[in-house]
């Protein structure tokens, strides 16, 4: 799953959900869509009783749900049982509700509007912008946010290109890219902030991100030139991408007379964000 998450109103309650980039498809949290349909006050109890009462249903209920980070009503990723449209549409043909046939053609609207922004992909920066400027991230913050994203995708595509495939190896790159300008790689970065499944990125300082973007520009662009048909040459490459931002680092905090590495979060600063209480499925 990519960090695509966001928080849709249906008639004035929120439903969480993360955009699939790999298989472009919506992953919604089945607890916010039940709670919706029933009103129930114990969830965990109505679903147990949904599957008892519907056999097939219950065979399939792993492959029709699956785990998915999604965010917590304390700002916090947590894994909670999430289906695709067509999962969802099963579920909800188990809910003997008034509110069902409405459900359904709000998420309908959610398919065409994803369509739109397959069409034009400003339409994702826009949603991202406002989701953003919801959890309280300012304006200039989020002028270099959207900047990194369509960076990092270029960088992505271009790793593509070069015959890298695998997430394991995506995250390698990343990692040795990371090490290179800020002398951590990512995990310990994230720890160094004391972040766990939260995003780095959206964890970065304004100079933090624009020196990431540099290192991914760079690597981008040697990248390019050179045509690596290995692992191990995308890899000299990304650190090569990464030394050209730790020389700008080194400028910068030469001037300064201090680190740019910050251990500010998001968390530290912003409002935390606003979501429905709700309890975690079971994950059988």
């Amino acid at each position: 799953m990519e960090d695509n998450f966001g928080i849709q109103l249906f008639e004035g309650k929120k439903v969480r959900f993360v955009w699939d980039e790999e298989q472009e498809k919506y992953y919604f949290s089945v607890i916010d869509v039940v709670q919706i349909l029933t009103d129930s006050t114990d969830i965990k109890q109505y679903v147990k009783r949904m599957r008892a009462r519907d056999p097939e249903l219950n065979i399939k209920w792993g492959t029709i749900c699956t785990p998915v980070e999604m965010l917590a009503p304390d700002g916090k990723r947590r894994k909670t049982q999430a289906a695709d449209l067509e999962g969802i549409f099963r579920i909800i043909q188990s809910i003997p509700s008034k509110k069902v046939e409405p459900v359904k053609q709000w998420l309908a609207q959610l398919g065409s509007q994803r369509i739109d922004q397959m069409i034009d992909p400003e339409l994702t920066f826009q949603m991202a912008i406002e989701d953003y400027r919801r959890q309280g991230y300012s304006d200039k913050w989020i002028n270099e946010r959207m900047r990194s994203i369509e960076m990092r995708k270029e960088l992505t595509d271009e790793w593509k290109r070069s015959g890298i495939t695998e997430q394991r190896d995506f995250a390698i790159l990343t990692n040795v890219l990371t090490q290179a300008w800020s002398g951590m790689n990512t995990r310990q970065y994230k720890s160094y902030k004391g972040l766990t499944k939260e995003n780095l990125r959206d964890n970065m300082t304004n100079v933090e991100l624009a020196l990431n973007t540099l290192a991914e520009v760079a690597t981008t662009e040697y990248s390019r030139q050179s045509n690596p048909t290995t692992m191990e040459e995308s890899k000299r490459i990304a650190r090569e991408g990464g030394e050209v931002a730790r020389d700008a680092r080194k400028t910068i905090e030469k001037r300064l007379g201090r680190t740019v590495i910050s251990s500010e979060k998001a968390s530290d600063y912003l409002r935390p964000i606003e979501n429905t209480e709700s309890e975690e499925l079971p994950l059988e």
